[in-house]
């Protein structure tokens, strides 16, 4: 977001075509607070960030579950994003 690296990270599982990264793979000055949950039948509730980057705002970019069920215990203590967060592979030129 706006040129700023959120995570990085080369052990990322991807879940229903979403990549998710460590949570110690993220930049926690990014991560705002957010009221935001929804809930998956088969992976549970999840649990939203805003990004902040150079004082722009990502509403709700960034989810991850903190209590996932047993079926997604492959995504517990990891986050991704969406809303225009771009993921690029690992050696990746910035475009």
């Amino acid at each position: 977001m706006n040129g700023a690296v959120i995570a990085e990270s080369e052990d990322v599982v991807v879940v229903e075509g979403n990549s998710y990264f460590p949570m110690d793979a993220v930049d926690q000055r990014y991560f705002k607070d957010s009221d935001m949950y929804s809930v998956c039948p088969w992976k549970g509730k999840a649990s939203y960030r805003t990004l902040e980057v150079n004082g722009q705002q990502n509403t709700d970019a960034a989810w991850f579950y903190p209590e996932p069920k047993q079926r997604a215990l492959p995504i517990k203590n990891r986050v991704a994003f969406w809303r225009g967060v771009t993921i690029e592979p690992s050696g990746a030129a910035p475009q």
